[in-house]
């Protein structure tokens, strides 16, 4: 799949890894223009093809308690605002049938997450669209396993997969990512790494995910040295309070940093 079939997005000519970033979920329109502007404003300095990354909603909550959104509609409405008013693609998950139509009226890219990705109805739901499909590799799947996901895309008359790993469960609350599945998943499509949710710690017995974001540069070093085609990462301008996944998102202050470093590496890896 070429990147140039995705409505605005720049830069497709730079040689670059493109990047999947924002918060984990949108808490308001202030907070998605803020980190949109800055994200929109590093990489267009350093030439990474972006999209705009925001849930319109969170389905999959340890806690009933857990925020889940400020309502469909209006958080979609905001992922087409930051679209519009930055000139970039956006993504979102989806999590049922029914999000698929509604989601794709809004964003460029639906996203499967990874507890969902074997649900054939919702991949072939979201293939339909006619979006590129971002399949989340579930953490239970081998790499190998994915080209069926992607194949059910493909099938359903949708040539624009994705796969995105985000690491596989090692014991209950830690992840691990094998990175020799990357040149696997590669022959089925492009390969993005999510490197703030691999390093999520799930399971905790306060019903919150706790994370080790530390270890996001190691992550994304490692993962540009391994060849993705791109990353995937939350961040926010304060992590602590965010409403969702702040344990492992990188705070938006260390963004510029980390991105100039993996464009150095990038670029080493290019002459190669």
């Amino acid at each position: 799949m070429q990147l140039t079939q995705i409505p605005q997005l720049k830069h497709t000519d730079s040689n670059n890894f493109f990047l999947l970033a924002g918060p984990c979920a949108i808490e308001g329109e202030d907070m998605a223009l803020r980190i949109a502007e800055k994200v929109v404003d590093i990489t267009d300095k350093l030439k990474i093809p972006y999209v705009f990354k925001g849930s319109f909603k969170k389905a999959n909550r340890s806690r009933i308690d857990s925020f889940t959104g400020i309502g469909d509609e209006k958080a979609l409405k905001i992922l087409s605002k930051v679209s519009k008013t930055f000139e970039v693609p956006t993504v979102t998950d989806i999590h049922e049938i029914s999000d698929a139509d509604k989601a794709a009226e809004y964003v460029d890219v639906l996203q499967i997450p990874a507890f969902l990705v074997r649900q054939t109805d919702l991949v072939v739901a979201a293939a339909r669209t006619g979006k590129v499909v971002n399949l989340k590799k579930g953490q239970f799947m081998s790499p190998e396993s994915m080209q069926h996901a992607v194949k059910k895309v493909t099938d359903s008359g949708n040539d624009k997969a994705w796969i995105t790993d985000r690491g596989t469960m090692f014991g209950y609350q830690d992840m691990i990512v094998d990175f020799r599945g990357i040149p696997t998943m590669k022959q089925y499509a492009p390969v993005v790494l999510d490197v703030t949710h691999s390093l999520q710690q799930p399971n905790q017995s306060s019903g919150v995910t706790g994370g080790r974001p530390a270890l996001i540069g190691t992550m994304a070093r490692a993962g540009i040295a391994a060849g993705v085609d791109g990353l995937f990462m939350e961040t926010h301008f304060d992590p602590v309070n965010a409403k969702s996944d702040g344990a492992n998102m990188l705070d938006l202050s260390l963004l510029e940093k980390l991105l100039t470093n993996l464009v150095a590496i990038r670029n080493v890896i290019n002459q190669i």
